[in-house]
């Protein structure tokens, strides 16, 4: 597999002026030199805003392919894989802020800024209306250069970030956003946990930080997601265990483990019991009720 590139902004891989914490340019400016394909790629330090004014296309956003209609915002967390295929009609901006400015309140609401955002915006909203303004705003004053442009464009940005959280959370109304991840989470478990992924491989799956995915977690469940991937592994030992008659090292290799020690260990570890003893007392409990 071709390794996703990492680029200062789309094609440059060069750093930026001194004193580069912001850019902004219309969707076309970059877009249309590459046929109006940005192939997928990822950046380490910036925070993206996509505006799509008219035209519309499909991106990529993790592992997530969507379809986008404007007006629309996209938001693209710093280390995401992501990609764009434009229409040749396609408006809109791009706003890049270095993650280090990147000034987030510290509320359940700021949450859906660590995760990518694909926000339809509504023309009845007076909240978009103010979304949209501001981003004009800011791209007028990235253009024009006239003074106090930095404190302006530092208050605008904050703006941004506020009015895009704001927006997420009225798109998921009592946590269903986090329902929703938590939702595909236990889906991706269920799938993948005889591999033995670490977390890391969920939150990317997700398109999450790590923390954001511990967060998320441990407010909907009170346990951490690695807590959750051993419960899948340890309820489909029992499974086998009690309507299976294959040796213990047969279970364990069918788990995922390749000690059978290793896998004794950690279910007496979470059971309190080895495999063989809880298998022992569960076919007795089956055995006194028949």
């Amino acid at each position: 597999m071709t390794p996703t590139p990492t680029y200062r902004l789309y094609g440059e891989r060069t750093a930026e002026t001194p004193g580069f914490w912001l850019h902004c340019e219309t969707i076309r400016a970059r877009s249309s030199r590459y046929r109006w394909e940005i192939r997928p790629h990822r950046h380490d330090d910036f925070f993206q805003i996509l505006y799509l004014d008219a035209g519309g296309c499909q991106a990529l956003l993790g592992t997530q392919e969507i379809a986008v209609t404007p007006p629309a915002v996209l938001t693209v967390p710093p280390r995401l894989r992501h990609g764009f295929r434009f229409t040749e009609d396609t408006e809109g901006l791009v706003i890049t802020l270095l993650k280090s400015h990147l000034s987030i309140p510290q509320d359940r609401q700021s949450e859906s800024l660590t995760a990518p955002q694909h926000l339809p915006l509504s023309p009845a909203s007076p909240d978009a209306a103010y979304l949209v303004e501001t981003l004009r705003r800011l791209s007028a004053e990235f253009a024009d250069r006239r003074p106090n442009r930095d404190g302006l464009m530092a208050a605008y940005t904050g703006l941004l970030l506020q009015m895009i959280a704001r927006l997420g959370q009225d798109r998921a109304p009592n946590g269903q956003a986090g329902e929703d991840r938590l939702d595909r989470l236990k889906g991706l478990i269920h799938r993948h946990f005889r591999d033995h992924r670490p977390v890391s491989f969920y939150a990317a799956e997700l398109g999450l930080s790590l923390t954001h995915l511990n967060r998320l977690v441990r407010a909907a469940t009170g346990e951490a997601p690695s807590d959750l991937i051993a419960a899948k592994l340890i309820d489909e030992a029992k499974r086998d265990l009690i309507f299976s008659r294959a040796p213990i090292q047969d279970i364990s290799y069918r788990l995922g483990f390749s000690d059978p020690a290793y896998f004794s260990r950690f279910f007496t570890k979470r059971t309190g019991k080895p495999p063989l003893v809880w298998r022992r007392e569960q076919q007795a409990k089956v055995g006194l009720e028949s």
